[in-house]
């Protein structure tokens, strides 16, 4: 459950709002938020401000339509600021760079976090037309038969030259590998324990 963040903490009811994507983990940009853009950003799921400069309720994308769609929002231990995750529909900075620090918002590498989650859940909380459901469900050698196939079928398309196909299975490699390691109850953390073990040893 979220923490509620208290407003009432500065004598102008505003909090320091820091806006990253969840995708990609860069910060996207810093604003401020008193009660109502708090309560319109729920409500509407896109990130609104309240404007010091403009003395009103902001919502960022209203002119450009570049919103900031929100994800998930949390609270800091002190509940006076606010952490929003949200995904952005175009560039974030008003000089159209990606972020207000003129970083480029590549990198979806945190995706992968979003999707073990996804994976678990399907685990815990299976349902009928869920094809990871299905997986698990068949149990363990057909998990681990299944990455078996995906690693020979990546195998010969890696001998060819078509990009969309190579990427495709790779694509269905890296998800049944990320099933089979929540099948045998551990965590991709502990894979990657591993290997920092192994560059460290060197």
């Amino acid at each position: 459950m979220n923490r509620i963040p208290n407003f009432l903490k500065n004598s102008d009811g505003l909090l320091p709002a820091i806006i990253q994507d969840p995708i990609t983990g860069k910060v996207l940009m810093q604003g401020y938020m008193n009660q109502e853009a708090f309560d319109h950003t729920i409500a509407t799921k896109k990130v609104t401000f309240f404007s010091r400069s403009k003395q009103r309720l902001w919502t960022k994308g209203e002119t450009t339509e570049n919103y900031l769609n929100l994800v998930d929002y949390k609270i800091d231990c002190d509940g006076d600021s606010i952490l929003i995750k949200a995904t952005p529909d175009g560039p974030t900075c008003h000089t159209g760079d990606d972020t207000c620090w003129q970083e480029s918002n590549t990198g979806k590498v945190m995706f992968i976090d979003h999707l073990t989650k996804i994976i678990k859940d399907r685990k815990n909380n299976p349902t009928d037309t869920s094809y990871t459901a299905s997986l698990f469900k068949k149990g363990i050698n057909k998990v681990a038969q299944k990455v078996g196939e995906e690693a020979v079928e990546i195998v010969i398309e890696a001998k060819d030259d078509n990009k969309d196909l190579f990427l495709g299975e790779a694509a269905d490699l890296l998800y049944h590998y990320l099933v089979l390691i929540e099948a045998k109850d551990y965590t991709l953390d502990e894979v990657l324990e591993v290997l920092i073990q192994r560059h460290q040893a060197k």
